[in-house]
């Protein structure tokens, strides 16, 4: 990779360290995108582009001062610092830096780099999944198809001295249709994603994810409505982990945390969950949306528990967040793109596995709620309150999983919910997304096994 070749990184930091500061690093970017979109039984839009860019950072007092150019001269980067360096108060005369640390990221072997694919060929794929949702069902009126993929390397140089380097693949696939009978009108969504190429698509070819997405909308057609009230609930492996990722992971990011906008603040070491609960972010895990080798800082992508049988054990760090906690980045540190600064994020959260067979929690129920999957949903951090939608549940009857129930939500407080779950599965199941906070967006994925929770708000029909 030959990213930085125009000018000499050094400089450009101990320019923007010139009147003091804490820490400075250059974030480095080259992107190369494309993204599909077919709706209305036609292509409607096809973009395909690059961009390349450098962002620059200076933390002082706590405080960041961040630009971002792409013009990478060394003479237009040296105008950046001395932008940047104008924010700092301190006074002083520059740091001298020296180059202590490269390091370069080993990548994950992909089979199919989208790079190296046609791009009538990516548009063949999004139409062949168009085809089939359409023609699966005449009850399936409106279909939506979306591909995209991106190739982005990155280099971080920062004022420690540590150079660090990445290459980065990722896809991602997913199909929208809408059945509708009578009055009845219902969404089936399914999408496939991760740090991978094309090959993707051998495991599950287009023709599987729009007949997942037809499948859920039919299914909810003939559902009956579900009625509210409080109830026993099992969610599922394949439930993703909406609950995981918006109820608790954003409370676990330290920047909220911090602000005294969690309902975790300064509860380290206190008691949060269920012994029976632990959770875990992992960048490390190979091929998965949020995985990577460095984060947008140059740190090491890592695993951490942040809660451990019910005990909170840590936060979710980014190097400023770190320095005002005297803790340690935990590799948290992600950004949309040069545009942006780096803020505490996700990568990949996830409730662990238990040791109780899934199928022993739902014959554990006389009655209730079984959550295939949930949809989106909304969650107050300073509080935990949620409101989450179940886009495929079924009554559970006599320990047997029965007739779906359609127009339900579940209706709760994280931390509440979290100590009240009482039975945790040996499975794991993955679902994928793109997790927004402060303007940006970043690929996640969350996880969870089964978990029986004994009692929740059901939101629906009341009679």
């Amino acid at each position: 990779m030959k990213l930085i070749k125009d000018f000499n990184p050094l400089n450009i930091l101990k320019r923007a360290l010139q009147h003091g500061g804490d820490f400075a690093d250059i974030y480095m970017e080259e992107t190369f995108n494309t993204s599909i979109i077919c709706e209305d039984n036609k292509i409607e839009k096809v973009v395909s582009g690059r961009d390349r860019g450098i962002g620059l950072r200076v933390i002082f007092d706590f405080k960041t001062a961040y630009a971002y150019t792409n013009d990478l001269t060394e003479k237009g980067l040296l105008e950046l610092a001395d932008t940047v360096s104008k924010a700092v108060k301190e006074g002083g005369s520059g740091k001298d830096i020296g180059l202590v640390k490269k390091e370069i990221a080993p990548g994950f072997s992909i089979k199919v780099p989208p790079q190296s694919v046609d791009l009538l060929e990516k548009v063949e794929l999004v139409k062949k999944a168009n085809t089939f949702a359409r023609g699966f069902d005449n009850r399936i009126g409106q279909v939506k198809v979306v591909y995209g993929d991106g190739f982005r390397q990155m280099v971080v140089v920062n004022s420690y001295g540590q150079w660090a380097e990445e290459d980065r693949i990722g896809i991602l696939f997913l199909v929208q249709v809408v059945a509708r009978e009578g009055d009845v009108v219902q969404t089936g969504y399914e999408p496939v994603g991760g740090v991978m190429g094309l090959e993707i698509f051998e495991e599950t070819p287009p023709e599987k994810v729009a007949e997942l997405a037809s499948k859920r909308a039919l299914l909810m057609l003939k559902a009956r409505k579900a009625e509210g009230g409080k109830m026993s609930v099992v969610l599922s492996n394949e439930a993703g982990g909406t609950m995981i990722h918006e109820a608790v992971g954003h409370g676990l990011e330290a920047d909220l945390a911090q602000q005294g906008l969690s309902v975790y603040s300064g509860k380290i070491g206190e008691k949060i969950a269920s012994p029976l609960v632990t959770v875990i972010d992992d960048a490390t895990i190979p091929y998965r949306r949020g995985s990577f080798f460095f984060d947008d800082e140059g740190t090491h992508g890592q695993k951490t528990i942040l809660v451990e049988n019910g005990v909170l054990k840590n936060y979710m760090y980014d190097r400023l967040t770190a320095l005002k906690d005297g803790a340690v980045s935990t590799g948290n540190g992600r950004r949309e793109s040069y545009h942006h600064r780096p803020i505490p994020r996700m990568t990949n959260t996830m409730i662990a596995p238990g040791k109780t067979n899934p199928e022993d929690i739902i014959k554990s129920l006389g009655n209730g709620l079984f959550v295939k999957k949930m949809g989106g949903g909304q969650v107050n951090t300073v509080n935990g309150d949620f409101v989450f939608e179940i886009t495929e549940g079924y009554l559970i009857e006599k320990g047997k999983i029965g007739e779906p129930v359609r127009g339900a939500t579940l209706t709760g407080n994280g931390p509440q919910i979290l100590k009240n779950i009482d039975m945790v599965g040996s499975d794991l199941g993955f679902a994928i997304g793109t997790c927004g906070k402060d303007a940006q967006g970043v690929p996640v994925s969350d996880a969870q096994p089964t978990l029986r929770i004994p009692e929740i708000v059901i939101g629906g029909e009341v009679k």
